[in-house]
């Protein structure tokens, strides 16, 4: 349906039809809102405070990433070493089976540094 240059809708926005639509149909009643959370101002929030620890507490066990990183090294040059039996790795037991997660003790690391030293 053509329609003539000057009798074009006031209201209908051309570059998002389905846009201009929602805009005026937001605040009918009976039509839904807004999907996704409501939109609060910052000031409206209330501000939870919570005591940060007096100390970090670097924790024991490392996965391979960090272990790597600990010792300067590339993970699989660790997952190399724990094949060869040189570092061990921590089995986590779980139910019946165990974690797959390779983890190392930060105290085995600390070893093998001693022992690579000359």
């Amino acid at each position: 349906m053509a329609s003539k240059p000057g009798l074009e809708d006031p209201h209908r926005n051309t570059t998002a039809p389905l846009a201009g639509a929602s805009e005026r149909l937001r605040d009918v009643p009976g039509f839904p809102p807004r999907r996704g959370r409501p939109r609060t101002r910052v000031q409206d929030k209330p501000v939870a405070v919570r005591a940060e620890p007096a100390v970090s507490v670097a924790p024991r066990l490392l996965d391979a990433a960090a272990a790597a990183a600990y010792l300067g090294v590339s993970p699989w040059t660790i997952r190399d070493l724990e094949a060869a039996g040189t570092l061990k790795r921590v089995r986590v037991p779980l139910r019946g089976s165990e974690l797959r997660k390779l983890l190392f003790d930060r105290a085995d690391l600390d070893r093998l540094i001693e022992m690579w030293k000359i």
